[in-house]
């Protein structure tokens, strides 16, 4: 920060961690558990994806990084769904206060919050696994739009009937071989696109 190094670990994680609008305690709780038993790590006859960081007694680095929240639109990249920052950086220190508490507090190191950072990360594999939490939402916006989508498919059903519904509405014939013998819901021969 500023040309200066204010923290470094050796062997363990680095995490850059993106906080949402939409984060609250419970994906706080979920990524401090992940982070800590992810097995990342050999054993110790050299078997792979074995070990945690909490096996290996390694340091975690944390980063805040707002610019995971980026949803491009076109070339430009858009931060609306990023936490604002007052709110961000008391999520953030909950986040390391809560992996001091899970681990040991001196193996927990972190950048500066806010600061224009140059952090050098010397990637061992390389492996960089992107966690998220269960919670993860869709964009609101993503969401409207997929819902748009669902109504116009309802319309378009409700107001042009299909072969099959029409058939379905047609009188049937107790004699007829080909009548159906399912129940009127039956929307098999249906395709959604």
């Amino acid at each position: 920060v500023g040309g200066e190094q204010i923290s470094s670990i050796g062997r363990g994680l680095c995490v850059l961690l993106g906080i949402s609008l939409e984060d609250t305690q419970r994906e706080l709780e979920h990524m401090v558990r992940k982070i800590l038993n992810l097995r990342v790590f050999e054993d110790e006859s050299g078997k792979h994806w074995s070990k945690s960081v909490m096996d290996k007694q390694y340091e975690v680095l944390c980063v805040s990084q707002f610019t995971l929240q980026c949803i491009l639109k076109g070339n430009k990249p858009d931060y609306h769904m990023a936490m604002p920052t007052e709110q961000a950086e008391c999520f953030y220190n909950n986040f390391l206060e809560q992996l001091r508490k899970a681990y040991k507090p001196e193996l927990i190191k972190d950048g500066k919050f806010g600061a224009y950072m140059q952090v050098h990360i010397q990637n061992d594999g390389p492996v960089t696994i992107q966690l998220e939490s269960p919670a993860a939402t869709v964009d609101p916006k993503q969401l409207t739009k997929l819902e748009k989508q669902q109504q116009r498919k309802e319309k378009t059903r409700t107001k042009v009937p299909s072969e099959s519904s029409r058939e379905r509405n047609a009188p049937r014939n107790k004699d007829d071989p080909s009548a159906s013998s399912g129940a009127e819901g039956d929307v098999s021969s249906e395709r959604e696109p």
